[in-house]
C-alpha cells in the first residue's frame, strides 16, 4: 500500500535457524549461529566474486573485442582463478618509501570490508538473511560508503601525486552521486512506508497489472521506470564503471588510488571492486527489482537474487566495453545539475503522488 509501512515477510534470519541447530542454547548459540552465517554469506560473495573477477571479465570483455581471452587453463579456462590467486598472492609487497604506512595498510582492507558488511542486512532468498533492522536500508547505504574513506586514505598515504589525483576524484565522485543515489532510494521509502529491506521486498509481492492473462508484479522498476533508471546511473558512478571510471582513469593517472598497491593488498583490492558491484546490484534489486523474488518456489529465492546482482554485474561489464570515459569537468556536471536535479524531482514526483493516492 502506497505511502503506508509494509509488515515484512515473517521468515526466520539465517543465524537463528543455524542456531536452532546447534547442541546447545543461549548467548553461546547466537554468537556461533552469526559467525557461521555471516562465514557463508561472505564466502558465497566470495565465489560469486571469484568468477566474476578473473574469468567473466575477461570473457565478456573478450567477446565485445571479438578475441578469445582465457581458454587453456581446466575447462574453459575456469581455473585461471586459481592460477591467478597463486600468482598475484605469491608476488612481492612493494611498500614506497614516505607512505603514510597505517592508513597505506588500512585502506585497502575497508574496500571489500564495507561492501560486505552491507550484505549483512539485504534480503537473498527464503530465511537468508543476516540482519533485519527497521534502518536495513540506511545501513546498507552507510556501509557501502566506508568504502569512499578506504580510497582516500589509499590515494593521500601512497606519498604518489597519481594516487593523490585518484583519491581526490574519488571524493569528488562520491559527493556528486552518492546524493542522487540516496535521494532516489529514498522515493522507494515514499512507496513502502518504511527503510526495512524485508518490508520493501514484501511490498513488491503485490500485483501491479495484468496483460494477457500475465501479472507483472509491483516492482518499483514498473512502478517507477525513471527512478530505476536514476538508481542504476547512480550505482554506476558509484561502483567506479565506464562512463564513470574517473578515480583510476589508467590513460590519465596511471592507476589512481591504487598505483602504488601490489600482491595481496592489490587483490583485496580488486577484490572489494568486484563485491561492490555485486552490493550496488544487490540494494537495486531489492529497491526495484522485487529481491529475491521471481517464478517458482520460495526456495529458489536465492537463484533469482544471483541472476539479479548477476545481470547487473553483466551490464557494468557491458558499459565497460562499449562506452568511453567522461572528462572530470563532464563527470563532475553530469552529477551536480543533471543527476542531482533530477533524483530531487523524482523525490518530489513521488511524494505527490503518494500523497494522491493516500
Amino acid at each position: 500500500m502506497a505511502g503506508g509501512a509494509v509488515a515484512p515477510l515473517q521468515q526466520g534470519m539465517l543465524p537463528d535457524t543455524i542456531a536452532s541447530f546447534l547442541p546447545f542454547g543461549g548467548l553461546a548459540a547466537d554468537v556461533v549461529g552469526a559467525l557461521l552465517g555471516a562465514f557463508l554469506i561472505a564466502n558465497f560473495l566470495l565465489i560469486n566474486t571469484a568468477f566474476a573477477g578473473p574469468w567473466a571479465k575477461r570473457k565478456i570483455t573478450a567477446a565485445f573485442t571479438d578475441r578469445i581471452a582465457v581458454n587453456r587453463i581446466g575447462p574453459f579456462g575456469l581455473f585461471v582463478i586459481v592460477a591467478d590467486a597463486v600468482r598475484l598472492l605469491s608476488k612481492e609487497l612493494i611498500v614506497p618509501e614516505g607512505v603514510d604506512r597505517p592508513a597505506w595498510d588500512l585502506g585497502p582492507i575497508l574496500i571489500p570490508f564495507s561492501a560486505l558488511l552491507g550484505f549483512a542486512v539485504i534480503p537473498m532468498g527464503s530465511g537468508l538473511q543476516l540482519a533485519d533492522p527497521e534502518t536495513g536500508l540506511a545501513f546498507a547505504f552507510a556501509a557501502s560508503s566506508i568504502a569512499s574513506l578506504g580510497l582516500i586514505m589509499m590515494g593521500y598515504a601512497s606519498n604518489n601525486k597519481y594516487s593523490l589525483l585518484g583519491g581526490l576524484r574519488a571524493v569528488a565522485s562520491n559527493i556528486a552521486y552518492e546524493i542522487p543515489l540516496i535521494v532516489t532510494g529514498v522515493s522507494v521509502v515514499l512507496f513502502t512506508g518504511t527503510l526495512q529491506t524485508s518490508a520493501i521486498v514484501e511490498a513488491q509481492r503485490a500485483a501491479f497489472l495484468s496483460v494477457a492473462g500475465v501479472t507483472i508484479p509491483q516492482w518499483f522498476a514498473f512502478v517507477n521506470p525513471f527512478a530505476f533508471v536514476l538508481f542504476v546511473v547512480a550505482n554506476v558512478a558509484e561502483v567506479g564503471r565506464n562512463p564513470f571510471d574517473i578515480p583510476e582513469a589508467p590513460t590519465e593517472i596511471v592507476a589512481g588510488y591504487q598505483t602504488e598497491y601490489s600482491s595481496v593488498y592489490f587483490v583485496l583490492i580488486y577484490l572489494g571492486e568486484f563485491i561492490h558491484i555485486f552490493l550496488g546490484g544487490a540494494i537495486a534489486a531489492t529497491l526495484f527489482l522485487g529481491g529475491p523474488a521471481g517464478p517458482g518456489p520460495a526456495a529458489l529465492g536465492i537463484v533469482w537474487f544471483t541472476a539479479k546482482i548477476w545481470a547487473f554485474f553483466l551490464f557494468t561489464q557491458w558499459l565497460r566495453s562499449a562506452i568511453p570515459r567522461l572528462r572530470v569537468d563532464q563527470f563532475i556536471e553530469i552529477g551536480w545539475k543533471g543527476m542531482l536535479v533530477l533524483s530531487f524531482a523524482n523525490l518530489v514526483l513521488t511524494a505527490v503522488i503518494v500523497g494522491v493516492l493516500a
